[in-house]
């Protein structure tokens, strides 16, 4: 049977309002109207061929009955002020594609099983302390944010939207963690963002808020998390110029700003010295343009399935006909994350954190 929710969904992935599609697809506004809403239950086939070919959607697409949505109030957007919500609505849209390759994929795979705290009654650094001793972490610099959280059971996704309005998001749905990263920006803030995101799940996980607090305490979970005074104090004691940060920050994998921040926050800098060194940054353009930048981290886990099911001769294109959803849904989910061809030879090392076994 026809699903509306679909249509509506791949409407909303192509970023188009209900004016648009109609007239691209020869229908009036009002019919396309009906047809989203269901007052017509059953829509010609050439109509929905019509919608399939504008969106560049399977037919079948719109005929999927088992599905999830996402809504605004259920996840954590890092950025507010300046998402439009046409990009809000693709962002969440996302949200249901990317269930449905979970899903997908979770009935093949022995995925790592979710291993976060409920932290909700501590504040943020106290949080963030609490979960690297959860994880027996101690006070050593994580070399690689994604390999970490995924090993703990939190599924990655990576957004294609190409700008920085829509910074990253997070949610929980039947008890396993999503994050949502928009790899647009530079490793090191996309570092901090997937940090960001596991401070909402692990504080906010009864409930996602929108308020200020909620983003400030993110902030702060994520700075403590990914720079642990100790390990700072021992590393870098006094803060004496910008070009020490430059070269300290590569020991923590965040960013100029991100370290200068947290160096004030843990008393190693005055403020009249922390503003010194923001117009600095500011007038540098390390704001956009990180200095000595970090190689981007990629995705453990899904390398391993894609060259799992490469050994069984399945491809991205079989995996979207199977999903009946677009290639490019795929390639935006995961993408970002996984860059490079899967090896049809691979070879598990043993420095990785997780086994990924097919059921």
């Amino acid at each position: 049977m026809f699903n509306p929710i679909m249509l509506s969904i791949a409407r909303k992935r192509r970023q188009l309002t209900k004016k648009k599609l109609a007239e691209l697809a020869g229908v009036s506004q009002v019919t396309l109207t009906r047809i989203e809403t269901g007052d017509t239950q059953d829509p010609d086939r050439k109509t929905i061929a019509a919608f399939a070919q504008v969106l560049s959607y399977p037919i079948d697409f719109f005929y999927i009955d088992k599905y999830e949505e996402i809504t605004a109030d259920a996840v954590s957007f890092r950025s507010l002020t300046s998402l439009t919500a046409r990009q809000r609505d693709a962002a969440l849209a996302a949200g249901v594609i990317a269930y449905l390759l979970d899903d997908w994929v979770s009935q093949r795979f022995n995925l790592p099983q979710p291993d976060l705290l409920d932290l909700r009654d501590e504040d943020p650094v106290a949080a963030a302390l609490s979960l690297r001793q959860y994880w027996n972490i101690g006070s050593k610099p994580i070399k690689h944010m994604l390999k970490l959280l995924e090993a703990k059971g939190v599924r990655l996704f990576s957004l294609s939207e190409s700008n920085k309005n829509v910074d990253a998001y997070s949610c929980w749905r039947n008890g396993v963690p999503y994050v949502f990263l928009n790899t647009f920006k530079s490793a090191e803030r996309s570092r901090f963002d997937a940090a960001h995101e596991l401070g909402h799940l692990v504080m906010h996980m009864h409930g996602a808020s929108r308020s200020r607090d909620a983003e400030r305490d993110a902030d702060q979970f994520a700075s403590a998390f990914l720079i642990p005074k100790d390990d700072l104090i021992a590393n870098m004691p006094r803060v004496r110029s910008l070009e020490q940060l430059i070269i300290g920050k590569e020991r923590w994998g965040v960013s100029v700003a991100a370290l200068a921040k947290r160096s004030y926050d843990s008393n190693l800098l005055s403020q009249w010295h922390y503003r010194e060194l923001c117009k600095q940054m500011s007038s540098l353009g390390y704001r956009t343009c990180e200095p000595k930048p970090k190689d981007r981290e990629e995705s453990v886990l899904w390398h391993k399935v894609f060259e799992a099911l490469w050994r069984d001769r399945l491809t991205k294109n079989n995996v979207a006909s199977e999903l009946s959803i677009p290639l490019d849904e795929i390639e935006s989910l995961i993408g970002g994350l996984c860059r490079a061809k899967p090896n049809p030879n691979p070879t598990i090392s043993a420095t990785h954190p997780f086994r990924l076994k097919m059921v």
